[in-house]
């Protein structure tokens, strides 16, 4: 069902956690559906430094924040937001049909982590 790459990541789960002065925070999912995702950025001159998450959800759910957290290391924002949830599954190496939905979860939380910083650093500028 899963490939050898999301199980060696759920089971071993990068970037787990919060990041106490982020940046960003984006929160997508919701409890219904039994995947909540949420994503911190840590970001210096439009880069991001830093990333971590906290999933409540299944493998695929985990193995997605973390293998996105992993990719928008060291990336501008604008990059990060060109991670779509296929470059996600691609990096999984396959989710499966029924799961694709925690990759996509992982590119909506990234992108609500970036709106969250874009507009806090408005509101400093106002």
């Amino acid at each position: 069902m899963y490939s050898r790459k999301v199980l060696d990541t759920f089971a071993n789960p990068k970037n787990v956690g919060e990041i106490s002065d982020a940046d960003g925070v984006g929160t997508v999912g919701n409890a219904s559906c039994g995947d909540i995702m949420k994503i911190y950025l840590k970001i210096e001159n439009d880069i991001i430094v830093d990333a971590k998450f906290k999933t409540f959800g299944c493998a695929a759910a985990i193995a997605s924040s973390s293998t996105a957290t992993e990719m928008i290391k060291g990336l501008t924002i604008d990059e990060a937001l060109k991670i779509t949830n296929a470059d996600v599954v691609e990096e999984l190496e396959g989710l499966p049909p029924q799961k694709i939905h925690c990759s996509v979860l992982a590119q909506e939380a990234i992108a609500a982590a970036v709106e969250d910083y874009r507009s806090k650093k408005q509101k400093k500028t106002e």
